[in-house]
């Protein structure tokens, strides 16, 4: 115990940076050196290999895959559908038969008309 508080009063001095920077670039470095090693060493395997099936490199990979377009295809003009079924009521007010059936539509069956009374 009393190590202890003998060694929570000793101060030490700050390192000064120039003298920690250079041993962390000579890391940096190493890492890199060992980056660039492996990355050679894979591509002589790679090279070893595909001379083993008779190609080179520049062989396999100059063949690429098609790329998929990320462009939306075009798409055609809406051409507007024809009117099915007219307002007994009213001529002017059409229906397609596609979608919700219209107010008018759903009274008139409620009334009694046919779909067929109603066709254009």
């Amino acid at each position: 115990v009393d190590d202890f508080y003998a060694a929570r009063d000793i101060t030490t001095t700050p390192l000064p940076w120039p003298s920690i920077a250079p041993p962390i670039t000579d890391v940096e470095r190493a890492l890199e050196r060992h980056g660039q090693r492996d990355k050679k060493e894979a591509l002589a395997a790679a090279k070893k290999a595909v001379a083993a099936y008779g190609f080179s490199l520049e062989d396999i990979t100059s063949v690429r895959s098609p790329v998929k377009s990320t462009r939306k295809p075009k798409k055609k003009p809406a051409i507007p559908s024809v009117a099915k079924y007219s307002n007994p009521t009213d001529k002017s007010q059409t229906w397609t038969g596609k979608g919700r059936q219209p107010d008018w539509f759903k009274s008139a069956l409620a009334a009694g008309k046919t779909p067929d009374e109603m066709a254009i």
